[in-house]
């Protein structure tokens, strides 16, 4: 029996919430709020493509980071699949983040 298509935005928001708990190891601060997460897609059957980047091409805590994020998202109810595309651009800078997460740095 086939599952019933998803609904994406809430997916979506599922999965940014969740990605909250992913906390850069340099910064101390989680990657949605330092603006390292780019974008989510979801489709209709639950596959997810996070796009993000780092704080500078090559980030010692690149591989981590990636690894987490996929994770990550593989916990969430709901996902069938995860795709994490690394991108530079545009390139990382400290005006991406969330203003409360400014304010602390």
């Amino acid at each position: 029996m086939e599952n019933a298509a998803i609904d994406s935005d809430r997916l979506a928001f599922a999965i940014d919430e969740r990605l909250r708990t992913v906390i850069d190891p340099e910064l101390g601060e989680n990657i949605v709020d330092l603006g390292l997460i780019y974008g989510i897609v979801v489709s209709p059957a639950g596959a997810v493509r996070v796009t993000m980047t780092t704080t500078m091409k090559g980030c010692p805590a690149t591989s981590f980071l990636t690894e987490a994020v996929e994770a990550c998202v593989r916990g969430v109810e709901g996902v069938s699949g995860v795709e994490v595309e690394l991108t530079y651009d545009p390139p990382w800078s400290p005006d991406l983040m969330a203003s409360a997460a400014a304010m602390r740095f």
